[in-house]
Parts: C-alpha cells; sequence; structure tokens
C-alpha cells in the first residue's frame, strides 16, 4: 500500500502525463493522447484514494473505489466519476484499437475533461490538508 508521502508525487504524474497527452495530440496521436489522459486521471484518483489510506491493485476496483468513496458521498462532483470511465473505455480503444479508434475530437473533449479532474482533485487534497 502507498503511503501519504505519494500523494504529491502521483499528482505530479498525472499532472506529467495530462502535458504527453496534449504533446500527442498536437502531434495527432490522438488513440495514445487517450491513453496517456486515462493514466492522468488514474495517478490523481490513486492519490485521492490515499487519503482515505485506500489502495488498490485493479484499474477496475480503483474506479469502483473512486465511485462508492467520492462521488457517491458527495465529496467530489459526479461528473468526475463519468469522465474517468468515459476514459477507461477510450484507453482500451487507443491503446487495443485500430489506429484512428481515438478521433480528434474525443481526444480534445477527454484533454478537457482531464484538466478539470486534475484540478478538482488537487483542490480537495488541498482542503483535506496534503501539502502538494
Amino acid at each position: 500500500m502507498r503511503k501519504d508521502k505519494d500523494i504529491p508525487d502521483l499528482l505530479q504524474m498525472a499532472t506529467e502525463s495530462l502535458e504527453v497527452a496534449e504533446d500527442l495530440f498536437k502531434s495527432r496521436h490522438y488513440g495514445f493522447s487517450a491513453s496517456r489522459s486515462y493514466y492522468a486521471m488514474f495517478y490523481a484518483v490513486e492519490a485521492v484514494l490515499l487519503t482515505k489510506n485506500l489502495s488498490f491493485s485493479k484499474h477496475k476496483a480503483v474506479i469502483a473505489a473512486f465511485g462508492k468513496e467520492f462521488v457517491k458521498t458527495d465529496l467530489l462532483p459526479q461528473p468526475l466519476h463519468r469522465y474517468l470511465r468515459n476514459a477507461f473505455k477510450l484507453r482500451q480503444l487507443g491503446d487495443y484499437g485500430f489506429p484512428g479508434s481515438v478521433s480528434e475530437k474525443k481526444a480534445r473533449t477527454l484533454i478537457e475533461q482531464t484538466k478539470d479532474f486534475i484540478g478538482t482533485v488537487e483542490e480537495y487534497v488541498r482542503k483535506e490538508g496534503y501539502a502538494l
């Protein structure tokens, strides 16, 4: 299990993954961009789960725990869970689908959702008293 000290590291990984997603988008690699956007959200979720001392080894468990612990309890806005589930699906298309599986529009929308996602999670983590 990860410790509190990993929260800032995970959020840094989220930010870096978002930057890479944007670079890949600019290079017109939309599927790979979607994959990096998903991982940016995933790292942010791992960080926020650590505020409750929760850690999981499977992606689906991380996504489910995020919904249960943060969205259903109204600690974080409901759209974030939808963004994460959608990002997971697009990541699978980007990583395992055929070239062109992820459109420019979907990749662009996902980047914007990822920015919102990370910003909201960082705000929550700060509010909970964790230094970033």
